[in-house]
């Protein structure tokens, strides 16, 4: 063979060579990238040919999908979707965004790998490929009232069963319409799009478990009472300073009441009665007593810092290191830097509930698959006991004399011991606070355990308290519950 035929023959080898090892490389290196990606058009429209599983609560679908005429084949279509549109999230041409739709995205494509025999029966009967439903564990009369009761205010309200951990009611404003960022017009999906996440009020965030997290106000106190009664050194009887401002050493700075009028005429006040009245001073004082260790440590067993799934990630609540004297005096009445989520302080009362044991909370009870077999089902998990059963037995008889005869009276119901704490917390200067409140019911019984918060106090104007604001909402959440 002459040389020039030689040099081209082995040009051409290795063009084939070439041609061999990227057709390689795009089948079978690349091909999991190249199927993710959001242009690939292809994919795309796989995706939507395939009928995404339901989101039920109850028996009703709050999420599902509806055959279409064009070809796309499918559309999600939303139920109630601002009363649920925090739980769903939504699925569109940006993919599952939020929620359940996107933590529970490969269940509802049917990609899971739980769904993998299911598939291989679809490829040889000829079955349209199907993704898998999820039941919830939202009591659909316990989200009406969550999400009816703030009404147009900013805040969030979460319910939880103390005994379980089950979710039955999450629910954060200002809220959306998923439906609108689920068609298949991209230019109207992209401008919709576009308009929510600009909004300055963001109502895309899940403010029950996430955002920029919120100071506790005076809820906290619940954690700074457990961490006394569980120190073996301080009961419900023993005394603190209850004047109307409490003098912190290191500053000229003093630490008063929320109305500046003394707990008590006599200048002292017992740790049961500062609950009762949410005695800014007693608590100051005992939080510089018990330390940042014992408040962190106590913190932490109600579940602050952990990283929480449920399955939509939760926001860490935490409370700052390295505390002075005012700062953990301030701390101790859930001011300074503590910052929790709605589901933080749920889990609060929850755990005073449930005889001190923290449930993990969970937002799924089941999953069924397409032949209506279930492939998970929620199974209950401790997290952590923050305090034992005589002090949790303490701290509820402590907050139904605050329902019975404290701050919390608006959140009383007829015939039923209610157990709660308010809070008003103080967030920036020239603002009106944020109003706070936990609770549970029956007291004797649990049933339900709810966080409720307002942003600014809502529309209270000058009225602006837990007491006065948040309390109403979490009765008639409490009620629904009751009343089913």
């Amino acid at each position: 063979m002459n040389a020039p035929v030689r040099r081209l023959s082995m040009l051409v080898g290795a063009l084939f060579a070439t041609l061999l090892v990227s057709t390689t490389l795009i089948q079978y290196v690349f091909a999991a990238d190249l199927n993710a990606r959001p242009d690939n058009r292809r994919t795309l429209l796989a995706t939507y040919g395939r009928e995404r599983g339901e989101i039920l609560v109850g028996q009703d679908a709050i999420a599902r999908s509806v055959p279409t005429d064009d070809e796309f084949q499918f559309q999600r279509e939303y139920a109630e979707p601002r009363r649920y549109a925090h739980v769903t999230g939504f699925y569109s041409f940006y993919g599952a965004v939020s929620g359940l739709e996107q933590s529970r995205d490969s269940l509802l494509s049917g990609a899971s790998d739980k769904l993998f025999y299911r598939r291989v029966s679809d490829l040889f009967t000829g079955r349209r490929p199907q993704g898998a439903t999820l039941e919830t564990t939202l009591d659909p009369a316990v989200q009406k009232a969550a999400d009816e009761g703030l009404g147009d205010a900013r805040g969030a309200a979460v319910a939880l069963d103390p005994k379980t951990g089950a979710i039955l009611a999450m629910v954060s404003k200002p809220s959306y319409d998923p439906n609108s960022v689920a068609g298949h017009d991209l230019g109207e999906l992209d401008e919709t799009y576009q308009k929510l996440t600009q909004q300055s009020d963001r109502p895309l965030l899940n403010r029950a478990v996430g955002g920029d997290l919120y100071p506790p106000g005076s809820v906290f106190k619940i954690v700074t009472a457990a961490a006394a009664l569980s120190d073996g050194e301080y009961t419900e009887d023993s005394v603190f300073p209850g004047g109307n401002e409490l003098d912190l050493p290191l500053t000229s700075a003093t630490l008063p009441n929320h109305d500046g009028v003394a707990c008590d005429p006599s200048g002292e006040v017992t740790l049961r009665r500062a609950v009762i009245v949410s005695c800014n001073t007693a608590f100051g004082d005992l939080g510089m007593k018990l330390g940042a260790t014992a408040l962190q440590e106590q913190a932490a067993k109600f579940g602050f810092g952990d990283a929480l799934s449920v399955p939509m990630r939760v926001t860490p609540s935490s409370v700052p290191n390295e505390l002075n004297e005012p700062q953990l005096a301030q701390s101790a009445i859930g001011q300074f830097d503590v910052r929790v989520t709605p589901m933080q302080m749920a889990m609060v009362a929850s755990g005073v509930a449930n005889d001190g044991v923290v449930m993990q909370p969970y937002l799924v009870e089941s999953v069924i698959g397409s032949d209506l077999s279930v492939i998970e089902s929620a199974d209950p998990r401790e997290l952590s006991e923050a305090v034992s059963p005589d002090v949790a037995s303490t701290l509820t008889d402590m907050m139904v004399a605050t329902v019975d005869e404290g701050t919390g009276r608006r959140a009383q119901i007829p015939g039923v011991d209610v157990a709660g704490k308010t809070g008003t917390a103080e967030h920036g200067e020239g603002r009106r606070a944020h109003a706070w409140f936990i609770s549970f019911a029956p007291a004797d019984d649990p049933q339900i355990a709810v966080a409720v918060i307002v942003e600014d106090g809502g529309t209270a104007g000058s009225e602006t308290s837990g007491g006065a604001v948040a309390a109403p909402i979490a009765r008639q959440m409490m009620e629904a519950r009751l009343n089913r």
